[in-house]
């Protein structure tokens, strides 16, 4: 596979990923400022997207012919490899993260980072340590219980980024999804 980066790169999209802590990792995804997407004055066509409640990889979808999910990292950190992002989440001593390209025709469109309390790893959840290439909306929309307890929007630079609680069964993750320059978001011909 062959993955076009040079629109992205443009947008100043940089990935470090041998460092820990969420400003190291993807300096694009840290947000100094996310507010309540309701709070936010935006587009239709921002508000449909950002404000999505559904997958949005069956969203991306109907854009492209193939959504692909290319792993950047995953794994445990400790908690001292997380900043802001802590107050969004409940006191544990390991969060699994796990962090991915999601393409479009195998066009970056999207950078996710998932941090997952260690606790909340148990039952049906443990399958989400060995989701690989496998989209995080296919498995979260499939679940019986899945719950959203906000979500939060910002901007670096350029880019939309959007930020959501959810609970599977009631156990919390934090999902970040940082809308890359070649998104659909961005497209002159988006459907709302």
């Amino acid at each position: 596979m062959t993955i076009q980066f040079s629109a992205w790169a443009r947008a100043g999209a940089i990935f470090s990923f041998g460092v820990t802590g969420m400003a190291d990792c993807h300096p694009s995804l840290d947000v100094t400022h996310w507010h309540p997407i309701h709070d936010v004055s935006l587009t239709a066509t921002q508000q449909s997207w950002l404000g999505e409640c559904q997958s949005m990889t069956a969203r991306f979808e109907r854009h492209c012919g193939k959504v692909t999910i290319v792993p950047q990292r995953e794994g445990f950190i400790g908690v001292d490899s997380l900043g802001e992002e802590l107050t969004q989440l409940p006191d544990c001593e390991r969060f699994w993260l796990r962090e991915v390209l999601l393409c479009g025709d195998n066009v970056p469109w999207l950078f996710g980072r998932t941090l997952i309390p260690e606790t909340s790893l148990t039952g049906e959840e443990v399958s989400l340590l060995t989701l690989g290439t496998v989209p995080l909306g296919r498995y979260l929309f499939n679940a019986a219980e899945l719950t959203r307890d906000f979500i939060q929007v910002g901007e670096q630079g350029e880019l939309w980024a959007r930020r959501s609680r959810l609970r599977l069964s009631g156990k919390p993750l934090l999902l970040t999804e940082l809308f890359l320059s070649e998104s659909p978001l961005y497209g002159v011909n988006n459907e709302l």
